[in-house]
């Protein structure tokens, strides 16, 4: 990865202003890159300072020429296509260094309109909330099939849940950090951040809101997966994983139960057929095994559990020396 960092804004820094910086990851945009860079709205309420980052995910295309020539305040390069998650937190990091006090994300494709970004911040500005997402309404989007908008709907509802945030649009990239916010986040996942932002959010207690915005007509089919039975399997592998994170124990000994009891259900029957049938008992041996076999696992599954548990500790622990050492790197170097 490198850093091509231009002297060009929309405006020049005063001191001690407000700077938003407006990251775009990018694949193959050139087309349609113009048509975000432009409707950025050039003055902003309560903003000082507006640039523009460019997190180019190893395009073929002339994507970083055009950037270029648009005037792009800053542009990080990947020498090969890493994914959009590692390339959201690649742009995190860039807008983190480059002094942000907010970070917009918004797709290159052009389907968010940028003249929405000043209601995306509003919260932000406020101080009322540290993550703001963008609501698309999915159930008025037109070119979503039936069953698309059934599983985006579906989808964030799981999110909300798990996250205990009420976000109606869970997989709209249109998003806003507050500075504190970026600086709590850590993507781990390697296929879309925008669900496990959102778990990671709620269970650090950040203030995160949504707020209702347009869509843009479609340009283009989304990249990010090939089919929808692709996408519930990726997602909901993500989902799974970003909540077992931060409650381990409460998978695990939700799994253990559940196999504990399947493995009674041998023993209870031999109860029944000893006070109620005049059966041989004898004839059931091979259940009481295999009901012995879940019981155990069972056993071993809330074991592993409170293991679990006892390690996301240690990494909460680690989040927060992650945390410091960033804040100190970031506002030594601004």
């Amino acid at each position: 990865m490198s850093i091509n960092n231009n002297n060009n804004s929309f405006e020049q820094k005063t001191s001690n202003g407000m700077k938003l910086i407006i990251q775009i990851p990018c694949y193959n945009e050139e087309k349609t890159l113009p048509l975000v860079i432009n409707s950025i709205p050039k003055r902003i309420p309560g903003v000082d300072v507006i640039e523009t980052l460019i997190i180019d995910d190893g395009s073929t295309d002339k994507t970083i020429e055009v950037a270029e020539k648009l005037g792009v305040t800053h542009i990080v390069r990947h020498a090969q296509n890493k994914g959009l998650a590692m390339t959201f937190a690649d742009g995190l990091d860039e807008a983190l260094r480059q002094g942000a006090d907010i970070i917009v994300n918004i797709d290159g494709d052009n389907q968010h309109p940028a003249s929405e970004i000043p209601r995306l911040i509003e919260p932000v500005l406020k101080g009322t909330h540290d993550i703001v997402i963008g609501d698309r309404e999915v159930k008025k989007i037109s070119y979503f099939s039936p069953l698309k908008r059934f599983l985006e709907s579906f989808g964030s509802k799981v999110v909300s849940t798990l996250s205990d945030a009420n976000i109606p649009d869970a997989a709209c990239g249109f998003r806003a950090y507050s500075r504190e916010a970026a600086l709590s986040t850590n993507i781990v996942t390697l296929f879309s951040y925008t669900m496990e932002t959102i778990i990671q959010a709620g269970k650090k207690r950040i203030a995160i809101t949504s707020v209702p915005i347009q869509q843009n007509p479609k340009t283009r089919e989304s990249r990010l997966f090939k089919s929808i039975p692709q996408h519930v399997f990726r997602s909901g592998k993500a989902i799974i994983r970003s909540y077992a994170m931060f409650e381990p124990f409460k998978i695990f000994l939700a799994g253990g139960v559940v196999v504990f009891l399947v493995g009674t259900i041998p023993y209870f029957r031999v109860l029944y057929l000893i006070f109620h049938t005049t059966d041989r008992v004898g004839g059931h041996v091979q259940s009481l095994i295999l009901g012995a076999v879940f019981i155990i696992l069972g056993f071993v599954l809330v074991m592993i559990g409170i293991i679990a548990d006892l390690i996301s500790v240690n990494r909460k622990l680690l989040e927060d020396t992650l945390y410091r050492v960033k804040k100190i790197e970031y506002d030594t170097e601004n």
